[in-house]
């Protein structure tokens, strides 16, 4: 594990329960919002929801990942509707 993956994963470990951030939000945290793409290469390493709740991450739209690493989009709508979070057509409202 990078020592920027260490940061990111620090970064989405304070993101409450039943909250969301975005990539750009998470990059932003770091000290430059163009980091948003490698925030998402991170937390797609992720090794377990432990580690990080990545599935609290989503787009600048409030859509959902495509390709997240836990179940796909339909896992992290579950763990975030189980979580409280709104989801409509896989964006968060």
């Amino acid at each position: 594990m990078t020592d920027f993956e260490k940061r990111v994963y620090e970064i989405v470990r304070t993101i409450p329960y039943g909250q969301t951030r975005t990539y750009k939000q998470i990059a932003e945290k770091l000290g430059n919002a163009k980091l948003a793409r490698a925030v998402g290469n991170a937390l797609h390493k992720n090794p377990s929801l432990e580690n990080a709740p990545c599935h609290r991450v989503v787009n600048s739209k409030g859509k959902l990942a495509t390709n997240y690493g836990f179940g796909g989009k339909e896992g992290q709508k579950r763990l975030l509707e189980k979580e409280g979070v709104i989801i409509k057509d896989y964006k968060v409202l």
